[in-house]
């Protein structure tokens, strides 16, 4: 797995769910989170100062979907 290079500094009260919104736009994304920072697999929420990984994920839509459902000018 490859992560950014920079590590994301968690503000008080987030989420997994936010963190994923906010780097992927999906609040759905949250396994590839919790898999690259085990050690706060507890979590629910977050105090503000713990350094997490972000995964770099290639989010693309998959070229076995329609035209229409890729996005860009057919959406």
């Amino acid at each position: 797995m490859t992560f950014y290079k920079s590590k994301y500094v968690t503000s008080q009260g987030e989420r997994w769910t936010d963190i994923a919104l906010a780097f992927w736009g999906n609040s759905q994304m949250t396994a590839p989170l919790v898999e690259a920072n085990l050690e706060y697999a507890d979590f629910l929420v977050f105090p503000a100062g713990i350094e997490l990984r972000i995964p770099i994920l290639d989010t693309s839509p998959p070229s076995s979907l329609p035209p229409w459902k890729r996005g860009g000018q057919w959406s």
